[in-house]
């Protein structure tokens, strides 16, 4: 089992979501009813299956599994992105709430748990309800823990609820005095990116430009350290997207992230936690003054709503670009 974690974590940070799936599917078989622990076989492979939009195939699964064990977090993980990613709000909140009894206090999931609680909400454009479930649940977490996930939790719900002009106050303070510390470490990508949030949020430029200069000598390092090599062409664009996006360059943003957005998911992470870079592709292609850019606003949109039908925020959007007449 550990082996199994292991591995499915592995390929998750690397953004390998066929192989997640496929390295539980080869021995989900093996592991009959009989044997102690299978249960959380069928929520891990759930995920793996959920990742790569085999949603029904995944959802019988954690159900199955979370009927064995109802406190089985990863199970609830999964159907919590299930419904993300199909817009289906209603129901989300709906399992959330009913199911919280039997997940929050688990170790590291619980606050992840949360965040997905807090995604429904910022969808339905329900922000205070979100900043609630942030200064109750995921802020002490983080507070608590310092752990990775609470760590870029808090970063992405912090930087959408910004892209969606909500004011956070200070809490990108407290995110920051967690993060900081961090700056040089570059072991993920991923991470790197949710630091560099933190910071500019906090308006800290001395650790902005601490986490960029660092992060380019790594980039230029000799070896053959992956996330190294991948920031050359996907790290250093994505954290440079969002160096203007602050600097209120929505031009240059689509510029840097228009060549990557395909290549983003090899920095890691789940489609949803990714879907904030989706998310500031959109908006800074909204505020562009180039009507080729504008023109990639329209496109994105088409294609959000192709995937993602009935998303209240997508719907804003929409709207938004209608006010500005690029859907006439």
């Amino acid at each position: 089992m550990l082996a199994l974690k292991f591995s499915h974590d592995a390929y998750f940070y690397l953004g390998y979501q066929e192989q997640m799936r496929d390295s539980v599917a080869r021995i989900y078989p093996f592991w009959t009813p009989d044997i102690p622990l299978s249960s959380y076989v069928k929520g891990i492979y759930s995920f793996g299956l959920m990742e790569t939009n085999f949603y029904d195939k995944a959802e019988k699964l954690a159900k199955e599994a979370l009927s064995i064990n109802p406190t089985d977090a990863w199970s609830v993980h999964t159907i919590a992105h299930i419904h993300e990613m199909k817009a289906e709000i209603k129901d989300g909140l709906e399992f959330m709430q009913h199911s919280e009894t039997h997940w929050k206090d688990s170790d590291m999931l619980a606050c992840h748990n949360y965040w997905h609680w807090a995604l429904y909400l910022i969808e339905k454009g329900e922000y205070e309800a979100a900043l609630t479930i942030y200064d109750t649940h995921i802020l002490p977490s983080l507070k608590a823990s310092g752990a990775m996930l609470d760590v870029v939790d808090s970063c992405s719900m912090l930087y959408r609820l910004h892209m969606e002009g909500v004011s956070v106050g200070e809490r990108w303070q407290d995110v920051l005095s967690v993060t900081q510390k961090h700056s040089r470490d570059h072991i993920l990508l991923f991470n790197d990116v949710h630091f560099l949030m933190a910071s500019l949020g906090a308006r800290d430029p001395q650790t902005t430009q601490e986490l960029l200069t660092t992060l380019q000598d790594a980039s230029e390092s000799p070896g053959e350290n992956c996330q190294h090599l991948l920031a050359r062409d996907v790290g250093l664009p994505l954290c440079r997207a969002l160096v203007e996006a602050e600097n209120g360059n929505p031009d240059r943003v689509v510029e840097l992230l228009l060549p990557i957005r395909y290549r983003i998911v090899q920095i890691g992470g789940s489609n949803a936690q990714r879907d904030v870079f989706n998310q500031l592709l959109i908006h800074a292609a909204l505020n562009c003054t180039s009507g080729v850019h504008k023109n990639v606003a329209r496109s994105l949109l088409m294609e959000r709503d192709a995937l993602k039908p009935n998303s209240p925020l997508t719907q804003r959007l929409i709207r938004k670009a209608a006010a500005v007449h690029l859907l006439q």
